[in-house]
């Protein structure tokens, strides 16, 4: 594995304004190449030197992330995806809460749960609990209304499409917004939790096993399996503690605008880029 080669990918909205001459001697890289705007592929780059220049990047507000030269994106079978902050920008619990007046009480529990102070089926139950007597109407004002996709989301779905990639969501959140946009998007797979609905109005409980971050893991291990897929083809990603054991279980782990504990651990962390980013990683 020492052996093996690296290609220092970066990413940026204005990367075609900088001289990457600096870049190129900090990662001791050779060509750089520029496939399309916003993206420079820096030859045989030093993975010994990678701190230095993720640090390097991050400062310039570039994402950069040393991968496996040669590694095609079609040679992946699968991606698997967060739903909350990932594939859309909002959290759907915050925004039900919105709904109820407790916005600000709920998204508190729900940035400290993402961040790995909170237990999160205990603080799922606890936010869910705080939404009892919401009409289930008001679930799909918040779908029509404010859910919304990640930048560049329709380019990798469209990716994955053009090069047979199944694409997996897997969410902490409810089964009433996942499988929507699985319906919407024309996704292959989506899991979540089900909130509890009695007489038209949610009861504050839930119903069934809660999909926590050991359950991503092992539905994307399942999953994985009965595609016959071997670990380095998938590709996982997410922002939140919760993610942490999905993205240990996939080839390359994607930390996308993640909380620090999730960038520290992944394999790559995109800060600045869309979604297409996961896309342009690889040849």
């Amino acid at each position: 594995m020492s052996n093996a080669s690296y290609t220092l990918v970066v990413q940026s909205a204005d990367l075609d304004t900088l001289d990457l001459s600096e870049l190129a001697e900090l990662a001791e890289a050779g060509e750089v190449d520029r496939p399309t705007a916003g993206v420079a592929r820096l030859a045989s780059a030093n993975l010994a030197n990678r701190e230095t220049v993720i640090d390097w990047c991050e400062g310039r507000e570039l994402d950069a992330a040393f991968v496996p030269s040669e590694r095609y994106f079609a040679d992946f079978g699968l991606i698997v995806s967060d739903m909350d902050s990932t594939l859309i920008t909002i959290e759907c619990i915050d925004e039900i809460a919105g709904r109820l007046g407790i916005k600000d009480k709920v998204a508190a529990i729900t940035e400290r749960s993402m961040a790995g102070e909170l237990d999160f089926a205990d603080s799922l139950r606890e936010r869910v609990a705080l939404l009892e007597g919401l009409a289930e109407r008001e679930l799909e004002a918040v779908y029509n209304e404010k859910v919304a996709l990640t930048p560049g989301a329709r380019e990798l779905l469209a990716a994955c499409r053009q090069h047979e990639l199944r694409f997996m969501l897997v969410s902490g959140g409810f089964t009433f917004f996942t499988e929507r946009l699985k319906e919407d998007l024309g996704l292959d797979y989506a899991f979540a939790n089900t909130l509890e609905v009695k007489d038209g109005k949610l009861t504050g409980g839930l119903v069934g096993d809660i999909v926590d971050a050991a359950a991503k893991a092992r539905l994307l291990v399942e999953v994985r399996k009965e595609l016959n897929l071997a670990p380095e083809q998938v590709i996982a990603m997410g922002d939140g503690a919760n993610d942490l054991l999905m993205l240990a279980e996939a080839g390359v782990g994607v930390a996308f605008r993640a909380k620090p504990v999730v960038r520290r651990q992944a394999d790559v962390a995109i800060n600045h880029v869309g979604l297409d980013g996961v896309r342009h990683l690889f040849l």
